[in-house]
């Protein structure tokens, strides 16, 4: 029934295994990973894997801690605790990278002895041989990108939500999705209540009911710095001149500029679940409003568990022209800060570079104002 957006079975590991190490990248995975190992060896040692657990926590655990050690300062996490081990989650989280925040969060699942999730996989990204075998190997689903007729988009719509409630009840694994469609690139973390509309298909029956068994667990990710914080601003820009048409391989850009680029300090918030009685305020609701007000439950805790930085701090500054915030940082942070954007500077020729920092700078400032925003209406 699911088998055009599912993972891999463990059955289908072991021919997948295969593949990977016979594939011409592998050599360049491999070093990564293993950086001290003989490419053979490794190849022999992969083609031993014969179930999804093995794959990740004898592979892809070990990537992520080499991406942790390469570009992390600091990886920190709470709220862990909140994770019932005999429960299954719809772990709904902000979205800044590609690949790094369902990834980096695996790795918290598998230190604390935890199952790891299930996670959403946009059809744009999962292309070719080794991406996909990489991805339904470690548990990762597909999920077909908006596009097509109405007709056409409510079916994958359905489809997409009744695996994920499969998922959750039936198979009583957990998933990773995040709030909206594609990356936040303007640093304002809201969930799509189209989203949540999604949820809703594959149970119609009570709206309560629909959302509650889901066992929604939201997500904050922080990052000091933001993942492709440039090419985000790029993109920003380009929008406001016009319809923004991706270039050939500009996802793959932006999934290993995300990997390499230095992420300062990094930290994930478990939030409280989204239960029953937290919905109970909206039985009242029609479909829509019901829609936009769990949304907006889901916003609050993220943007209130937000891991603010002193970058965040100087950008909201400097675009206010203040020292509203000054106590939260020093000077030799904010002249870091102003050192780090005179990157812009390299687009001055075709860009409007008042425009383009004040982009740049809200990337970095408005999560201060989502954080006032929710903490005030609380």
């Amino acid at each position: 029934m699911f088998d055009d957006i599912r993972p891999y079975y463990d059955s289908e590991i072991s021919d997948a295994m295969h593949r990977i190490a016979d594939n011409s990248s592998f050599p360049v995975l491999a070093s990564f990973v293993f950086p001290e190992k003989n490419i053979d060896e490794i190849r022999e040692y992969l083609r031993g894997i014969d179930s999804i657990h093995d794959f990740q926590s004898k592979i892809m655990y070990w990537a992520n801690r080499q991406i942790i050690s390469k570009s992390i300062d600091e990886f920190t996490f709470s709220g862990v605790e909140k994770i019932d081990p005999e429960k299954s989650y719809l772990l709904v989280s902000n979205h800044r990278d590609i690949m790094l925040d369902a990834a980096l969060l695996q790795n918290i699942l598998i230190e604390h002895d935890l199952d790891t999730s299930e996670i959403t996989f946009g059809a744009n990204l999962m292309k070719g041989e080794l991406i996909i075998d990489i991805g339904k190997s470690n548990k990762m689903f597909r999920v077909e990108r908006p596009g097509g007729s109405m007709r056409e988009f409510y079916k994958t719509s359905k489809h997409l939500s009744e695996y994920i409630r499969h998922t959750l009840l039936e198979k009583k694994q957990s998933v990773w999705i995040a709030q909206r469609n594609g990356r936040t690139k303007d640093g304002n973390d809201r969930t799509d209540q189209g989203i949540i509309n999604m949820f809703r298909m594959s149970n119609a029956k009570d709206k309560i009911e629909s959302i509650a068994e889901l066992n929604i667990m939201p997500i904050a990710v922080s990052y000091e710095w933001e993942p492709c914080d440039i090419l985000k601003t790029l993109e920003l820009y380009a929008h406001q001149h016009g319809p923004y048409v991706k270039k050939p391989g500009e996802d793959l850009n932006s999934i290993l500029t995300g990997i390499v680029q230095k992420k300062g300090r990094v930290h994930f918030e478990f939030c409280d679940p989204i239960s029953a009685n937290d919905l109970a305020g909206f039985a009242e609701c029609n479909s829509n409003e019901f829609n936009k007000q769990v949304a907006r439950l889901i916003d609050s805790r993220i943007c209130t568990s937000y891991r603010l930085t002193p970058n965040n701090w100087i950008a909201h500054d400097i675009l206010s022209g203040s020292a509203t915030y000054s106590d939260n940082y020093t000077q030799e942070e904010r002249d870091r800060f102003m050192t780090y954007m005179v990157q812009l500077d390299e687009y001055a020729d075709g860009c409007d570079m008042h425009i383009l920092e004040k982009i740049f700078l809200g990337i970095y400032a408005n999560p201060v104002e989502s954080k006032n925003i929710f903490n005030n209406i609380r």
